[in-house]
């Protein structure tokens, strides 16, 4: 009796839908045996098949973990030995309050004089020049004046109409006392007499004026210095027109520089820091390290309105001369107010990339580099610090020793 293998469809295993490709023809004997073993390699399959998907799916691959970043502070030095560098504490002191200032040394205005030529005319003899040193009446400049010769003309005249008058005076008094004239006649050479007489001190004053002398008739003026002192400014040289008064500038200025002052620049947020009578050390390009010391004796009550700054002037002696108008000057004021102020010692402050630093412990071992704002050095070795370290706190005592060997370890 023949089988027929029927799948799951119902439908005889020969049958073959349309449109469909005809399956192989198998022996009966061998189909059954065949299709068990491949129906369950298929299921062996397909189960595999979903539960690698399924563990795929269900399960993700660990992201390996990150270290997280170590920053390094360039700041912090860490030390084997400490205990090789020695260590000082900021303590606090009452300082008085320091301000530097940029000036010029100028001559004192009250010691300045300004030397002019009241008549005109033409130089003929210049006989200083700029910078020299003169003494009171010293003679300048030699001027042939028009003004002086038209003075001393004037001065003539008078002089010979006072003659006349008083002569007229003399006979009108004698004929008088003859009874020759009447009282008025007499008056009227009187009054004569008297004006001719106010004419000649006019005149006179006038030449004087020019600055000749009347007894020596002359129309050359000799101009000559009113005060002793150094000449500072000059507006004339040999040979030169000079102009009258009121359209010439001074042909010299004379200066007294015994004492001189210093005239700087203080902007208005330290304005407050400067006061009448302050103490200021003054040093000068020319003069190194070489200190003047003198007293601030006016703070302008104007401020320039371009740069925000007040006129502050001191008063500086210069008995040697050393000091000359012109010359660049920094000014160091110091306040009579004292005020407490944070020191430590000057070695414990190093320079570098235009900062003052210092080395504060913060550990046994451990230094930390810190920005301080550093200002004036006491004599006995302390520098003030504003800012970056305060009172109690414990630095290098000596930063540049420190600084190199924490540049031989690296």
């Amino acid at each position: 009796m023949k089988m027929r293998w029927v799948g799951r469809s119902g439908r005889p295993e020969g049958a073959v839908p349309d449109g469909t490709r005809s399956p192989v023809c198998l022996s009966p004997d061998l189909r059954p045996g065949l299709m068990s073993g491949v129906a369950s390699r298929l299921v062996t399959f397909v189960v595999l098949s979903a539960v690698m998907a399924a563990t795929g799916c269900s399960k993700e691959t660990p992201a390996a973990a990150s270290k997280a970043p170590v920053t390094v502070d360039p700041d912090v030095f860490w030390m084997e030995h400490p205990e090789l560098f020695k260590t000082a504490k900021a303590e606090t002191r009452a300082l008085p309050t320091e301000l530097t200032a940029n000036g010029t040394v100028t001559p004192d205005v009250t010691r300045t004089i300004h030397v002019t030529s009241l008549g005109g005319g033409r130089v003929v003899d210049l006989k200083v020049k700029l910078g020299d040193s003169v003494k009171k009446g010293q003679t300048l400049l030699v001027i042939s004046s028009p003004d002086l010769a038209a003075a001393m003309s004037d001065y003539q005249k008078a002089v010979a109409d006072e003659v006349l008058s008083r002569k007229a005076l003399d006979r009108a008094q004698l004929l008088y006392d003859k009874g020759a004239i009447a009282a008025k006649d007499l008056e009227t050479a009187q009054d004569l007499e008297d004006k001719a007489k106010v004419d000649v001190s006019t005149s006179e004053q006038h030449v004087r004026v020019l600055g000749a002398d009347p007894g020596h008739p002359s129309p050359l003026i000799d101009l000559r210095a009113p005060v002793a002192g150094t000449i500072v400014e000059q507006n004339v040289s040999g040979f030169e027109g000079v102009k009258s008064l009121d359209n010439t500038p001074n042909l010299f200025t004379i200066a007294d520089l015994d004492e001189v002052w210093v005239v700087c620049d203080v902007f208005e947020n330290d304005l407050g820091d400067v006061h009448l009578g302050d103490s200021a050390e003054i040093k000068l390009n020319a003069f190194g390290e070489r200190l003047f010391r003198g007293t601030v004796v006016d703070i302008s009550r104007v401020l320039d309105p371009n740069t925000r700054s007040a006129k502050v002037r001191i008063v500086l002696p210069n008995g040697d001369g050393a000091l000359r108008p012109g010359m660049f000057a920094v000014a160091k004021f110091r306040s009579r107010k004292m005020t407490d102020r944070v020191v430590v010692p000057a070695t414990a402050i190093m320079r570098l990339h235009d900062k003052d630093w210092v080395f504060r412990k913060q550990a046994d071992r451990r230094f930390r580099r810190v920005v301080v704002q550093a200002d004036g050095l006491s004599p006995d070795g302390m520098q003030e610090i504003r800012q970056g370290v305060k009172a109690g706190d414990e630095v290098v005592a000596n930063a540049l020793e420190f600084s190199s060997e924490v540049a031989e370890k690296k």
